[in-house]
C-alpha cells in the first residue's frame, strides 16, 4: 500500500482529494493536516510514502514543510498541490527536493496516476505549471544559456534521456521510446543528475525545456 498524507488548510479539499485517493486498492490515506507543521509532525510520526502538500498554508507553508520532510523524513516524497498561475512559488517548491506539483483542479485519475508514480520516484510535472516554467526561461536568456551550459557534458544518450524525462515519462516509458532496459534508463538518470547538479528528476525535467531539448526534435 502507499501510504499519503494530505495537507490543506481547506477541510472540503483534503475531503475531496482523500474521496478520490480512496478509490484507488493499492493507496491509503494514512494522515491529514491543517498546515505545515501539522504534515511535518505527521511525517515524522508515521510511514508517509508520499505527502501532497498545499503549496500556501498559514503558519508553516508547503514549501518551508517540504523542506523540513526532506530533512527529517528523507523516505517521504513530496507533491506540491498549486493553483494555475503560482509558478514562483514553484520554481521555490522545486530547490526544497519536492518530487513534482499538480495542480488543484487534476481529474481523480490523473490523481491517482500521480501518487503512484511520486511512490516510484517518478517525476510529477503538471503540463501547464510546466508549460509556465518554460515561458520564464524563454523571456530570461541568462537562464536559457545557464540551463545549456548544464546540459554541455552529457553524452547524446543522456540527451535523449533527458529530452524525454522532461515531457514527464515514467522510466518504463523512456526505455520503451529509447529501446533500452528500465535499468539502463535509470544509470543515464542518475548521471544526469550529477553532471547538472539537479538534486531530482523534477528538477531535470525543468532543465530539458530550460535549455530547449524539448524542441530539439
Amino acid at each position: 500500500m502507499i501510504r499519503v498524507l494530505i495537507a490543506d488548510d481547506e477541510a472540503l479539499m483534503r475531503a475531496g482529494i482523500r474521496l478520490i485517493l480512496e478509490n484507488a486498492e493499492d493507496i491509503e490515506v494514512v494522515a491529514e493536516a491543517g498546515d505545515g507543521r501539522e504534515a511535518v509532525a505527521a511525517c515524522r510520526a508515521r510511514e508517509i510514502d508520499v505527502a501532497l502538500l498545499d503549496i500556501q498554508m498559514p503558519a508553516v507553508d508547503g514549501i518551508a514543510a517540504a523542506e523540513d520532510i526532506a530533512r527529517l523524513s528523507p523516505r517521504t516524497y513530496v507533491v506540491m498541490l498549486t493553483a494555475f498561475g503560482e509558478e514562483a512559488l514553484v520554481t521555490r517548491a522545486l530547490r526544497t527536493g519536492a518530487s513534482g506539483f499538480i495542480l488543484k483542479d487534476t481529474g481523480p485519475a490523473d490523481l491517482i496516476r500521480a501518487v503512484r508514480l511520486a511512490a516510484k520516484g517518478e517525476p510529477v510535472l503538471a503540463p501547464r505549471i510546466t508549460r509556465q516554467l518554460l515561458e520564464r526561461h524563454v523571456r530570461s536568456g541568462r537562464n536559457t544559456e545557464a540551463a545549456l551550459r548544464r546540459t554541455e557534458e552529457l553524452t547524446p544518450a543522456e540527451r535523449d534521456v533527458l529530452r524525454l524525462l522532461g515531457t514527464g515519462l515514467s522510466n518504463a516509458e523512456i526505455a520503451d521510446q529509447l529501446y533500452l532496459s528500465v535499468g539502463t534508463v535509470k544509470a543515464h538518470i542518475s548521471r544526469i543528475l550529477t553532471r547538472t547538479g539537479c538534486a531530482n528528476r523534477v528538477q531535470a525535467a525543468v532543465l530539458a525545456h530550460g535549455a530547449g531539448l524539448l524542441t530539439d526534435r
